[in-house]
């Protein structure tokens, strides 16, 4: 991966507006994102003073220059949850059928879930329901249907880091037939003990390639005496049946190096959550020269992208 020289892309000071809850903002990081318009969009998690969550629209044109609204992005049928809403982070986006499908972590007072929003212009985003039980996060759609099911990746949380963070060393592949009713098929993926990838969680939804479904995960090394340690690795999974792994990288393919990576809210994080892929077929396949752009939430306090190509990534997933 070769770093953006204008990283980070988007920081606490880009963020202008005269809403009350947008001012002096303390961090935005961690954004999903979808190819739209000819160009890309970023749903940002923005937090503020309060330590308030909020979901922020940025569009560009060439993936590189923002422009960042300045209202919250509204979101409608919360009132239908049946529990009590902290917060709402982490969004991983999915186009179906016209349709953009947000997948995102909700904090409640019964516990972390996924939850489910759909949007078809922007304007705000239609809650769906939950689509999990309590204490799963990093929950991503599949672009297409496998024949009558719909699937996606998630990851349990079943550990409990030292400082109470809840998290997990198993990705999941599920399966629906309608997007809010889930079964597990099977687990993909296991965390590497000792090693850089011990925690892990997917980070953009897979990308459709001829060689199979290019996956970015992060992997937390939790083996150092004083700190966590966030990277980012690759795997292939199987083209019809993706709950088969195909290949995984031995190594990273972005680690915590430069100084908006290791200090800030959270220090040594890079977190993958959207990417775009700039070339894809007339079948959906993305070209193994297409340039890639991969953003990332930085320290959990900036947005900042890498960059590599399909070809390059392929090549990494079997090192």
């Amino acid at each position: 991966m070769q770093r953006c020289e204008q990283n980070p892309l988007i920081s606490r000071e880009d963020i202008r507006s005269s809403h009350p809850a947008l001012k002096d903002v303390s961090s935005v990081f961690n954004p999903g994102g979808i190819a739209y318009q000819d160009g890309f969009l970023l749903l940002l998690r923005i937090q503020n003073r309060a330590r308030h969550t909020i979901l922020l629209k940025a569009f560009s044109e060439d993936g590189l220059h923002f422009e960042i609204d300045e209202k919250p992005l509204p979101l409608f049928g919360l009132d239908t949850c049946p529990h009590e809403v902290y917060h709402i982070y982490d969004p991983r986006i999915t186009q179906l059928d016209g349709i953009y499908h947000i997948i995102t972590a909700m904090d409640t007072d019964k516990g972390c879930f996924l939850a489910w929003f759909e949007t078809v212009d922007w304007e705000g985003l239609h809650f769906r329901g939950l689509v999990s039980d309590a204490e799963v996060r990093n929950g991503v759609l599949f672009p297409q249907k496998f024949g009558n099911a719909y699937l996606r990746l998630e990851r349990p949380n079943r550990s409990v880091l030292s400082n109470g963070v809840k998290t997990g060393s198993t990705i999941l592949c599920s399966a629906s037939p309608d997007l809010k009713n889930w079964q597990a098929i099977a687990p993909i993926l296991n965390g590497n003990p000792h090693f850089w990838d011990e925690l892990i969680g997917s980070g953009p939804p897979p990308v459709k390639t001829r060689a199979g479904w290019l996956h970015i995960y992060h992997g937390v090394a939790t083996h150092f005496a004083s700190v966590n340690i966030y990277q980012a690795g690759i795997t292939l999974l199987d083209l019809q049946e993706p709950w088969k792994l195909r290949s995984r990288g031995k190594y990273n393919i972005l680690e915590p190096r430069e100084i908006y990576e290791l200090t800030g809210q959270v220090p040594n994080v890079v977190f993958p959550t959207a990417m775009w892929v700039k070339n894809v077929d007339s079948d959906g396949f993305a070209d193994l020269k297409s340039p890639v752009f991969i953003y990332y939430g930085a320290a959990d306090t900036c947005v900042c992208m890498a960059q590599s190509t399909i070809a390059e990534l392929l090549e990494e997933v079997y090192a």
